[in-house]
């Protein structure tokens, strides 16, 4: 395991620690995902009563193989608790998501839980977002329009792939991957976005997430949204 892994899953054990029973946990997307459902299958197997829900087809395949309780999205009005890994998150609790291509996903689980967990290894944590590419879900229809007027923000655009085909999300959507290299105004990024049709979802994470998790070395540290640490 690398140091970066171990880093993921410190940070991934200490967000499942605000895990209490009979809660309704939303499961992240990625790597760090991964370690989180890991542990609470750990859990479960230990006594720990809970029910979860998914944010993508990986992410669901995972927790059954695991033996974690799940419930369908569409049966569910609130989640508790959300816990999930991020590209990189900065000092305001902002993060650019959608690596593992959920991020549409994982926007609405996000907005449907009563608190957010992001838990990150230490490259993660930016000064600035944009060093991550932004990634953008878009309708397949819309696609060559929704590209150019991308490329109006003049910064690289990419179609990401899988195996020489275009990516594919769990929603039959497409991903472009947006090479901003910094962002300046994130909130005046994300209404630009949401003005162009054909968009389905940007990986711009600005006000749904309420802890940071970040794992450095052997240390664990905790910030919340509030705390003296995220004020400018």
């Amino acid at each position: 395991m690398s140091d970066l892994d171990r880093e993921k899953q410190l940070a991934a054990a200490r967000a499942v620690a605000e895990v209490q029973p009979d809660m309704l946990v939303g499961l992240g997307t990625g790597s760090t995902a991964a370690h989180v459902i890991h542990i609470l299958s750990e859990k479960i197997a230990g006594g720990l009563r809970i029910k979860a829900t998914a944010t993508s087809q990986a992410t669901e395949n995972l927790a059954r193989t695991l033996g974690v309780p799940l419930v369908p999205f569409d049966r569910v009005d609130r989640v508790d608790l959300t816990i999930d890994g991020a590209d990189e998150v900065d000092r305001h609790f902002r993060a650019i998501k959608g690596g593992g291509g959920a991020l549409l996903r994982e926007k609405i689980v996000a907005e449907a839980s009563d608190r957010v967990i992001v838990a990150v290894d230490s490259s993660k944590t930016v000064t600035m977002l944009g060093r991550f590419p932004l990634p953008v879900e878009v309708v397949p229809f819309a696609a060559a329009f929704v590209e150019r007027r991308l490329r109006m923000l003049d910064v690289p655009v990419a179609l990401r792939s899988n195996s020489g085909a275009p990516f594919q999300t769990d929603q039959g959507n497409i991903i472009f991957d947006v090479a901003l290299g910094s962002i300046l105004d994130p909130d005046e990024l994300a209404a630009t976005l949401a003005s162009i049709p054909g968009i389905a979802g940007h990986g711009l994470f600005l006000t749904e997430i309420e802890s940071v998790v970040v794992a450095r070395g052997h240390e664990v540290e905790v910030m919340h949204r509030g705390d003296a640490a995220a004020s400018p």
